[in-house]
C-alpha cells in the first residue's frame, strides 16, 4: 500500500519519490523494484480474494474463516482451500465474534414421572429426515432501563439435515413453553414419529408431556444426569447462535430480542452453510432428499 500510495502521488502530484519513501519509511531501491515488478500474480489473487473475503466478514462478522471458505464457495464460485483463506484473514486482521458456552437451562424434577434410557447413545446421525430429533431449552437477557429481563427459547432440531424443526419463544420457562413447541412439530410433521431425545428436564418427564409422546407414536430418549455432550448437536446449536448473533451485545427489548431470534432461526434453516451437509443449508439438504427420493 506504501508503494502504491508512492506511485499515485509522484504520478498525480508531482511529489518527489525519495522524500515520500523515507516519510513512509520504505527504501528508494525497493520501491523501484516494485514499480518494474508490482505484484506476483498470486498475490493480486490473493489481493483480490481478501477483498471478496473483507465484505463477507464485513456482511457476517461472526463467521469465522471456514464458515467465510463456504460462502465463497457456494456464493462467489471461488475454490480454495481453508489454510488459504485462514492466511489471508490473519493478513487482514479478519477474526470471528469468540466463542462462549452456552449451556442448558432446564431443570430436572424432583420427582419425575417417566424418565427414559439413552437409546440416542451420542448416534448424532440419520438416515433420512425425521427419524431423530432433539430438543432443549435455552435462555437470554434484555435490558428495559437497568432492569434485566428473560426470554426462553425451546427449539426442536433433526439430526438428518440439522434444521431446526420448530421453535417457540416465552417469557416463562415452563410446560407450556415445552409443550407448544412439542406440538409445532407434530402440526408440521403429522406422520413422523422419530426418536425423540432431551434432558431430564422437568418438562421432559412430566406425565402430560409422556402422553404426547405416546399418542405421536414416538420413542422417547433422554440424557443421563449431567452428561450434557448426550444431547451435544442441540447445545452446540445454542452455541452457534449464541455465539453470532447474542454474545457481545446488548439488547435493550423485548422486540429487539424476539427479531434476532427469529431472523436468526430463518438464517439458519435457509442460508447458513454446513460442511456436514456438503455445504447445503440445512433446508437445502431436507429439501435433497425428498427430490432424490
Amino acid at each position: 500500500m506504501s508503494y502504491e500510495a508512492i506511485k499515485e502521488l509522484h504520478e498525480e502530484k508531482g511529489y518527489a519519490i525519495l522524500p515520500m519513501c523515507k516519510l513512509l519509511q520504505v527504501t528508494r531501491s525497493a520501491y523501484l523494484r516494485w514499480i518494474k515488478h508490482p505484484y506476483s500474480e498470486r498475490t493480486v489473487e490473493n489481493m483480490e480474494l481478501a477483498k471478496v473475503i473483507r465484505t463477507i466478514h464485513d456482511d457476517h462478522p461472526e463467521k469465522g474463516y471456514r464458515s467465510i471458505n463456504n460462502t465463497l464457495n457456494r456464493e462467489h464460485d471461488i475454490h480454495v482451500n481453508d489454510k488459504r483463506v485462514l492466511r489471508i484473514c490473519r493478513h487482514e486482521g479478519i477474526q470471528s465474534t469468540i466463542k462462549h458456552s452456552a449451556n442448558s437451562i432446564t431443570k430436572r424434577a424432583n420427582q419425575p414421572y417417566h424418565v427414559a434410557e439413552n437409546i440416542l447413545d451420542r448416534k448424532f446421525t440419520a438416515e433420512a429426515p425425521n427419524q431423530k430429533w432433539l430438543t432443549d431449552v435455552t435462555e437470554f437477557k434484555y435490558y428495559v432501563g437497568p432492569e434485566v429481563k428473560k426470554l426462553y427459547l425451546s427449539a426442536i432440531l433433526d439430526l438428518y439435515d440439522r434444521r431446526i424443526v420448530s421453535y417457540v419463544i416465552r417469557d416463562t420457562n415452563d410446560l407450556n413453553l415445552v409443550f407448544d413447541t412439542f406440538d409445532q412439530a407434530v402440526a408440521l410433521e403429522p406422520d413422523a414419529h422419530p426418536l425423540f431425545h432431551s434432558d431430564r428436564g422437568f418438562q421432559y418427564t412430566h406425565v402430560n408431556f409422556y402422553k404426547k409422546i405416546v399418542k405421536a407414536e414416538m420413542t422417547q430418549s433422554m440424557s443421563r444426569v449431567g452428561k450434557c455432550i448426550d444431547n451435544g448437536p442441540m447445545e452446540g446449536f445454542w452455541g452457534i447462535l449464541k455465539r453470532e448473533q447474542y454474545y457481545g451485545r446488548k439488547f435493550i427489548s423485548r422486540d429487539e430480542l424476539m427479531t434476532m431470534i427469529d431472523s436468526y432461526i430463518d438464517y439458519y434453516n435457509n442460508g447458513r452453510y454446513q460442511r456436514k451437509l456438503h455445504i447445503l443449508t440445512p433446508m437445502e439438504y431436507h429439501n435433497q432428499y425428498y427430490e432424490a427420493a
